[in-house]
């Protein structure tokens, strides 16, 4: 997704979501049908008692879309938001939650130990954003993260459905995550399609867990990951005995076959091309396919050469 079409940077999210926005998710059916899916999963993974009314909290609640779902599960839950317009909208619609106007940015006021687990559906993203000049991303999110984690009971978790805009994004939100106290990582549902993939953050306050596995596993590849755990220490290369990971054959080979499974086809021939123009005459030229080319397999594959002087 192009950066210009991304919602958090045509404005800040109090702005971008006015009144015209906000009655969107009240009457757009495909938007609920969305909403209640990616909230519906985000519970999933909170892994919450069975026949046990939790106390939920609700970051980014919105229209109150989220806090339906909670309510029809039986949970009582508070929803905070940024946009005044989203909230008249669940005020209008009469949802079951308490509401409360707040920049989750600057801090959750809530006591110590209050709620029994935490969702957040399309929110987290927006926080990567810098909309004022004292606005620094890091720094609003580690206060975030922190104040969350201390409302939190102990044992609880907190699941975050976002819209990463790239990998450097998602390193950042869950680095100051982990510096808050969390512990857990990314939980990805089907990783292998451009259009059913989700991105699911699955923190864990006080006692670390086993993550969930991701969703459409099953028909996925082997070799590429749905789940991230996230801890402080870094992955090392095993048996490199001090050569470089990169540029190896093992690094090569899956290279090779990450390019495969992106549709680079494999050109094993050069063609003949007739050219016929006012400019060129009627000659046969040889044309070849310098990109999207990834070269068979053979036994010369990362081969050693030697040096040029």
């Amino acid at each position: 997704m192009s950066s210009c079409r991304r919602p958090e940077h045509t404005a800040p999210p109090e702005v971008f979501y006015n009144d015209e926005e906000a009655k969107k998710y009240s009457q757009n059916s495909r938007i609920i049908e969305i909403q209640t899916q990616m909230s519906e999963r985000a519970v999933e993974l909170l892994s919450l008692p069975e026949g046990q009314p939790c106390y939920l909290l609700d970051v980014g609640c919105g229209s109150g879309l989220s806090g339906d779902y909670l309510s029809e599960e039986g949970h009582y839950w508070v929803g905070i938001d940024i946009s005044t317009s989203m909230l008249d909208v669940a005020l209008d619609r009469e949802v079951e939650g308490d509401l409360l106007v707040g920049d989750m940015g600057q801090r959750m006021p809530f006591r110590p130990g209050t709620f029994d687990g935490c969702i957040s559906i399309s929110a987290l993203q927006w926080l990567c954003n810098a909309d004022k000049r004292t606005h620094s991303p890091p720094k609003r999110l580690y206060t975030f993260f922190s104040t969350l984690y201390s409302s939190l009971s102990r044992g609880s978790r907190a699941v975050f459905q976002l819209y990463p805009e790239n990998s450097e994004q998602l390193e950042l939100i869950t680095t100051q995550a982990m510096r808050a106290g969390f512990s857990g990582g990314m939980v990805v549902d089907y990783p292998n399609s451009s259009k059913a993939k989700k991105f699911f953050l699955c923190l864990f306050a006080g006692v670390s867990g086993v993550l969930p596995k991701g969703l459409g596993t099953e028909t996925s590849d082997r070799t590429v990951p749905n789940q991230v755990q996230y801890s402080g220490q870094r992955c090392r290369f095993k048996n490199m005995k001090g050569k470089s990971a990169k540029k190896g054959k093992d690094w090569i080979m899956e290279k090779k076959e990450r390019r495969r499974r992106q549709g680079r086809f494999v050109y094993n021939k050069v063609y003949n091309h007739k050219y016929e123009s006012k400019n060129v005459s009627s000659l046969m030229a040889l044309y070849i396919f310098p990109f999207r080319n990834v070269r068979p397999d053979t036994k010369y594959t990362a081969r050693q050469r030697r040096p040029h002087f």
